[in-house]
């Protein structure tokens, strides 16, 4: 660890890289946890809920940005979705 911070010293133009690469890093890995937890399509366990998709709310926007998006329910899916249930 010492020589790491020797090499900073030497080499003064490589501290931004190390920030940028680090707030990179924490950024990827924060988005990871947050989408974990706050998105309903994104499962760990697959035993307790295989199907995921059956839980999302149509209502509700997916997406980033949504523009001019209206939701209707396809008649083909509701008929299977009738059936199998």
């Amino acid at each position: 660890m010492y020589g790491f911070f020797q090499l900073l010293r030497k080499k003064k133009e490589l501290i931004p890289l190390i920030g940028f690469v680090g707030c990179a890093g924490t950024g990827a890995v924060t988005a990871a946890i947050y989408f974990l937890f706050t998105k309903p399509d994104v499962i760990l366990n697959k035993t307790s809920n295989p199907e995921p998709w059956e839980r999302v709310d149509p209502t509700k926007p997916q997406k980033l940005i949504t523009i001019n998006q209206q939701w209707k329910p396809v008649e083909e899916l509701q008929l299977v979705r009738s059936i199998t249930k």
